[in-house]
């Protein structure tokens, strides 16, 4: 039985399609097409990524994806590292792992606009209460650091200068 990567080869030569061609539709790297048609799975960093790829070039081939998919899983099962869950077995995960997974499974779409509402009523609420704890007398008076100029009778003119005479016996101010 011929492996995953000769079917999807052979079905693009029996097409008589290149390999940019088939890059270029389906939105996959050449390099990548490559080696699924090799076979050469330690170009990918994680099983999901074949299963995708594969399904997707295996959709644009119009072959059998499901069929395609089964065949595949059963030659990834066969590799070490390709094994289910296998591909990230070594690696230590720390607490921020797990917050990032977490903040990574929210839904944004719906959160935000409902976090966005909630802080817009929070500080209504409290607008409020501060306007309304305003003692009442204070609200028709203007407050106590503006400028008010006084209003007495001394204070309405300005004193002239005084008065000079000059060589010539003229008065000027």
């Amino acid at each position: 039985m011929p492996s995953t990567g000769d079917r999807l080869r052979s079905e693009r030569e029996h097409r008589k399609l290149t390999l940019s061609e088939a890059a270029e539709a389906t939105k996959i790297k050449g390099d990548h097409l490559r080696a699924i048609e090799a076979g050469d799975w330690a170009v990918f960093t994680a099983p999901v990524y074949v299963r995708g790829f594969v399904k997707t070039y295996a959709r644009y081939l119009r072959v059998d994806e499901h069929e395609i998919v089964t065949q595949l899983d059963e030659e990834l099962a066969g590799r070490g590292s390709f094994a289910e869950g296998g591909g990230s077995q070594g690696l230590r995960r720390g607490p921020l792992d797990a917050v990032m997974l977490k903040l990574a499974l929210v839904r944004w779409q719906i959160l935000f606009p409902a976090l966005l509402g909630l802080t817009l009523i929070v500080v209504a609420v409290w607008a409020w209460k501060a306007w309304k704890q305003q003692p009442p007398a204070t609200m028709n008076m203007p407050p106590a650091r503006l400028y008010q100029p006084r209003t007495s009778a001394l204070s309405a003119t300005l004193p002239l200068p005084p008065t000079t005479n000059d060589a010539a016996g003229r008065t000027s101010r």
